[in-house]
């Protein structure tokens, strides 16, 4: 008999969870609660109450939730703050979602007395960890089950096996041949894994994307928009306040039409391989160009560079599971700190897969002092002298080193 009561499930409604589902109850004889999460996806998510009634979820244990807003408030908004990307490229898209969907997966356990929780990442995945890492952070003695860690279906046709023998329904993307990506989507971007694309060589097939144009079907006349910000996150898109999330479609509608945001990529897992994937980010591309524009004319020239010292492992945390460490936390308060003066405006242009900044201004916090800069008389704002004293100053170590070195070569 299992010790386990009752499990909170991270349901898509999928083949993999929906067969995850029957196996708890099978395997486990447990009581299942399941929890979908609506972060932007934009896919129709009462199938999946109707999935789960099926299997005799009670309504009052079927969790959909709308996380979009917290979602982009909470976490993309202060991971870009930081204007953070893992390994040179990954604007990590699918591991930002993650620790909001395990804080969401404890709340409910805490909400209807479960004694575990249970997820669909795979063995071999990012996902386990960045799902299980939060999970006992947020309540440490909670019970974690992962299918893909216990049982035997480790292969598609497995999984069809299962689904078809228990009258679990297949969508006929399963039932066609071929296997279909393997998808995660979000409001920050969209990632495809699976067939061809492990084939590093392959170059992945146009119609497998999905948000974005090619950059050669672009409109040939480049587009412009502006955003501004207020602490450091956006609040308004051409002149107009909305909401993050709301925001972040739009810009992902901006750059979709114009081919912005593709990556193709090969990543090193936290497992230890390497795995390639595609991605579309086209609102998250541009909003890092345009923060890091605007922290360019406002944030001071050494606390821009000590962010960018730091940004390689606040990205390392994020992209390996570590959203709720003490270490992310405290980088967060440093980060967050270095936001109070970065106020504007951004102008960005859009065209062929390119977004180019093309004005910014800041009327309360700019540290750009056009009589300082200027090429013309500056009127004595700025004395040329100085600059001899200085550079000595700072070659005076490679002075003294130089002349050591020259009493040492042989005559």
């Amino acid at each position: 008999m299992s010790d386990v009561k009752k499990v909170v499930l991270a349901y898509s409604g999928g083949l993999d969870t929906s067969v995850i589902l029957k196996w708890l109850q099978d395997h486990y004889h447990c009581e299942v609660v399941t929890f979908t999460a609506d972060i932007g996806q934009g896919e129709e998510l009462e199938p999946a109450r109707a999935k789960a009634m099926q299997f005799g979820i009670r309504p009052e244990h079927i969790y959909i939730d709308d996380l979009k807003e917290e979602f982009v408030r909470d976490f993309v908004f202060p991971m870009f703050r930081a204007n953070t990307v893992y390994e040179g490229e990954y604007l990590l898209g699918t591991s930002i979602a993650r620790p909001l969907i395990a804080k969401r997966l404890i709340e409910i356990a805490n909400e209807t007395g479960a004694d575990a929780v249970a997820h669909g990442a795979t063995g071999k995945g990012n996902d386990q960890v960045r799902f299980e890492l939060g999970a006992y952070a947020l309540k440490p003695d909670i019970r974690i089950i992962a299918p893909w860690r216990e049982w035997d279906l480790l292969s598609r046709e497995k999984l069809l096996d299962y689904a078809e023998t228990h009258g679990i329904p297949v969508e006929m993307k399963h039932k066609a041949g071929g296997s279909p990506y393997s998808m995660d989507a979000n409001l920050l971007h969209i990632s495809y894994e699976g067939r061809h694309l492990e084939d590093p060589a392959a170059e992945a097939e146009e119609d497998m994307w999905r948000w974005t144009v090619s950059p050669e079907r672009a409109p040939d006349r480049p587009e412009y928009l502006e955003i501004t910000f207020r602490n450091g996150d956006p609040v308004a898109l051409n002149g107009l306040a909305m909401s993050p999330a709301a925001l972040l479609a739009r810009l992902n509608e901006f750059g979709g039409r114009h081919g912005i945001g593709r990556l193709d990529l090969v990543e090193n897992r936290y497992v230890g391989m390497k795995s390639r994937g595609c991605y579309e980010t086209p609102g998250g591309t541009i909003l890092l160009k345009a923060h890091r524009a605007i922290e360019s004319i406002t944030l001071d020239r050494e606390v821009a560079h000590l962010k960018d010292d730091l940004m390689p492992r606040y990205a390392s945390l994020i992209y390996n599971g570590y959203w709720w460490s003490p270490e992310r936390r405290a980088l967060q308060v440093l980060i967050d700190h270095t936001q109070s003066h970065v106020n504007g405006w951004v102008r960005l242009k859009l065209y062929k897969g390119s977004v180019s900044v093309v004005g910014r201004d800041s009327n309360s916090d700019s540290l750009f002092d056009p009589a300082i800069a200027t090429f013309e008389e500056d009127a004595g704002a700025y004395d040329q002298r100085d600059a001899g004293g200085f550079i000595k100053l700072n070659a005076l170590r490679m002075r003294i080193g130089a002349r050591r070195d020259t009493k040492r070569r042989p005559t």
